[in-house]
């Protein structure tokens, strides 16, 4: 996937999202240091669940927010390598912040629809 691809997969996701709020929110994240083979033995894992209130685009600092009543997540838009829809419901993004660190963070919604 291109560069203008990835931004409007993006930019569709980010103008669909409003269908999810109030539905519980599953944030997988990991971190890894090989983008070919992401290992999931190797990669140091994160597990958060919420209610999704709100998501917004912060031009400052570039970042797309997710938010819950007592949970804040952000993930740079700067920094993406990569963004899929993993199935129904589920979405991945990766990004890189150095040579060997990559962030992934799968969001599940509990969408009923």
């Amino acid at each position: 996937m291109n560069a203008e691809e990835l931004n409007l997969n993006i930019i569709s996701f980010f103008e669909e999202i409003p269908k999810y709020y109030g539905c519980k929110t599953e944030i997988t994240e990991g971190l890894f240091s090989d983008l070919e083979v992401l290992d999931a033995n190797l990669t140091t894992w994160n597990l958060s669940e919420f209610d999704l209130i709100r998501s917004a685009y912060r031009n400052n600092g570039k970042r797309f927010m997710f938010e819950g009543s007592s949970m804040y997540y952000e993930i740079s838009g700067e920094r993406i390598v990569g963004f899929k829809q993993s199935g129904r419901n589920k979405f991945e993004f990766i990004e890189q912040y150095s040579a060997t660190v990559f962030r992934i963070t799968k969001l599940r919604f509990h969408y009923n629809y």
